[in-house]
């Protein structure tokens, strides 16, 4: 047994933290949260709003037994180092692991707090020599967060259940689901324009270039009309003459590393990963992967602002540069320009060690872990290399007054492109030589159609952007929101895009009309930076929780003595029990159609989907990310009249499981968790991690 207790929040980091630390230490999982707000007091709010918004806090289900051995293992003992995340979710498991285990009163005992940013045996070392305290700012601050999302949460959500037969309401949720509709109502108001654009390709020493019209008489030209085209072809003459060319030369510089938000962008852009498959395989990656039976933690913490990188990271990074490429292609320091909303409190995400390529960790990971560690290290690497130089060259070709634009681009150093080309696709487009009042031979000139566009829907990666940009959310929560929209079925994505349901724009629409005041962009970024300054210890936490509940509560009064609720929609239908009309009704999986007559008449007319329906589970498919799990029945072969657990979007998607899934993905790889006998298990076959039911 050892002497020394190391407890963190997920078994896979416990799993490499241990190896790093020897015999002396006992790393322990606390496998997340182990407390939340309870469900009881006025509103089942947990919190005694009357006493300073004081938290009532309630053991998490599952987590008994967890606990039991936390307990166990502090009491054997002399030293406990809580080493939670470094973010105000793990300032506070970290708080409530103290509170729980009684730590206050193991007066035999040293307690510390210990942080760090990545998995590495330096890191992990480093921060075992540097401990500090338990900050209570931050504490505060998570709380304060979690007390306003649970007021909202739970007084908004009864509202619209009661009213409109919505599922959910939240603080961040509805201003993301505010943009999406906001975004969609410009889109159905866009009035499409027909334009058309003339397209030329030239020669010169038989050597073709594309050109395009854009002006007439110095002036930029609109074409509205075929007819504008027809007579702009008509004026043209024979002779094309160069008029001008101008040579710059360019430096194209490399993007900064990645934060969190920017991560998800270009792994949907680049991967086609959504948010929640990204944070997935980041966490392995941070987490620890098996290396010749040695787990090494291979990216820093995932979940961050920052843009600053370590000194130690920048002179190896330099290093390998100048050693793998030549000194020509090592960066200045860096000087990253940091987002305004930014909390800066960790590293930009990067390889904890340069040296390890992608290459020579291939064999050790998964299809999907492989392309992300991919894609960062060689963010993390451009970032620190020298820029481009290009050489951008541009000629106006003169025909009648109207001139012709052709632009040509040469790479004369490729600096960071050296190793992230494969990400930006940028090549050579050399204009031929041509020198001023040259002629040059017309191949071909067209009119194209063109119409105008409607803003483009969000898709995730450009949702989260505008969220960041917005100072809505954080890091954090970036994913979360993206799922809890879908799960609500307040979104359906359409070519990857989010478009509103009908629910979606109700919501919304009902939420401003009564909620306006607080469900909106600057309101909801402003209590961002309240938070933020509560971790800095700069106001004071229930002060803040005060300002907003006397601004929420007027409103939600109103809320529900003036909201009018949404009948259910009459058809032409009689109910075949008891003859009253049928009507169509929302239900906790959506509509379906039933007795106007309920709770007295209970007849709901099935139809071919629902006759074979045992029961739907409130569980995402984690294949398509848009169905949910259906009870389903085998109907033939040896296995008839077994249950199994199907995607209710069959068959676009087929994915399917033995067991009965449960809303909660497993601590230990990520993947779904099943139900089976007495416990909970991960349908990951490769992993074996389980726990018994509580």
């Amino acid at each position: 047994m050892g002497k020394k207790l190391v407890i963190v929040e997920s078994p896979a980091k416990a799993h490499t933290i241990e190896k790093y630390l020897g015999e002396d230490y006992r790393v322990l999982s606390s496998v997340g949260h182990i407390r939340d707000l309870a469900k009881t007091g006025p509103g089942g709010l947990g919190v005694d709003i009357e006493h300073n918004f004081e938290p009532k806090y309630t053991v998490i289900t599952g987590k008994k037994k967890v606990i039991t051995e936390l307990k166990k293992a502090a009491a054997n003992a002399e030293e406990i180092y809580l080493a939670t995340d470094p973010d105000r979710e793990g300032e506070a498991i970290s708080w409530h692991l103290f509170d729980v285990l009684n730590l206050e009163k193991a007066k035999d005992k040293k307690v510390y707090r210990i942080v760090f940013h990545e998995i590495t045996k330096n890191a992990i070392v480093n921060a075992i020599k540097n401990p500090r305290d338990i900050n209570n700012d931050l504490v505060r601050s998570q709380e304060s967060r979690r007390i306003l999302d649970r007021i909202i949460g739970f007084k908004l959500s009864k509202l619209l259940q009661s009213k409109i037969k919505s599922k959910s309401a939240g603080r961040v949720q509805s201003v993301a689901l505010k943009l999406i509709v906001d975004r969609e109502k410009e889109v159905q108001a866009f009035v499409q324009e027909e334009y058309y654009t003339i397209d030329a390709v030239f020669s010169h020493k038989a050597n073709q270039f594309e050109a395009n019209l854009f002006a007439n008489n110095n002036q930029n030209i609109e074409i509205k009309s075929e007819e504008e085209a027809n007579n702009i072809l008509n004026a043209l003459g024979n002779d094309y003459l160069v008029s001008h060319i101008e040579k710059k030369e360019r430096l194209k510089n490399p993007k900064p590393p990645f934060i969190t938000s920017t991560l998800q962008q270009e792994a949907s852009a680049k991967l086609n990963y959504n948010a929640k498959k990204t944070m997935g395989v980041a966490q392995k990656l941070y987490e620890g992967i098996d290396i010749n039976n040695n787990p090494v933690g291979l990216i820093t913490y995932m979940r961050t602002d920052s843009v600053r990188y370590a000194e130690e990271f920048i002179k190896d990074t330099h290093d390998f540069i100048k050693n793998n490429f030549g000194n020509q292609y090592v960066g200045d320091d860096p000087k990253f320009k940091k987002n305004k909303n930014a909390q800066d409190a960790h590293e930009a995400i990067r390889p904890t060690d340069i040296s390890r390529t992608p290459e020579s960790l291939k064999k050790y990971l998964t299809a999907d872990a492989y392309k992300l560690y991919k894609l960062i290290y060689a963010r993390a690497l451009a970032s620190l290399m020298n820029p481009a130089k290009v050489n951008q060259t541009t000629v106006i070709i003169n025909n009648n007054d109207y001139s012709f634009k052709a632009n040509g681009q040469e790479i004369i150093f490729d600096g960071y492109l050296k190793v992230f080309n494969e990400y930006e696709d940028t090549k050579n487009n050399i204009l031929p030589k041509l020198t001023v009042e040259e002629k040059v031979d017309l191949v071909s000139i067209d009119k194209v159609q063109h119409f105008t566009q409607p803003p483009s829907r969000f898709n995730e990666a450009k949702l989260i952007k505008e969220m960041e940009e917005l100072g809505i959310g954080r890091p954090s929560t970036y994913a979360q929101t993206m799922e809890v929209l879908k799960e609500r079925a307040y979104v359906s994505l359409q070519d990857k895009k989010f478009v509103p349901t009908e629910q979606g724009i109700i919501t919304s629409d009902k939420l401003q009309e009564f909620f306006n005041n607080i469900i909106n962009v600057s309101y909801t970024a402003q209590m961002e930076e309240n938070l933020d300054s509560i971790a800095q210890g700069e106001k004071v936490w229930y002060e803040e929780l005060y300002k907003f509940y006397d601004v929420f509560v007027p409103l939600l009064e109103n809320a529900n003595q003036n909201m009018e609720k949404i009948p259910p929609k009459i058809i032409d239908e009689t109910c075949p029990l008891c003859a009253k009309s049928l009507v169509i009704r929302r239900g906790r999986y959506g509509e379906f159609i039933g007795c106007s007559g309920y709770p007295d008449c209970r007849y709901i007319k099935k139809d071919k989907a629902n006759e074979e329906r045992v029961e739907i589970l409130d569980v995402i498919c984690p294949k398509c990310n848009e169905g949910h799990f259906v009870e389903r029945i085998t109907k033939k072969g040896k296995l008839k009249g077994k249950k199994f657990y199907a995607c209710s979007n069959y068959p676009k998607c087929k994915f399917i499981v033995v067991n009965k899934p449960i809303k909660e993905n497993c601590p230990n790889c990520g993947n779904i968790l099943s139900t089976t006998g007495e416990k909970n298990i991960c349908e990951n076959k490769e992993c074996k991690y389980s726990r018994d039911l509580i």
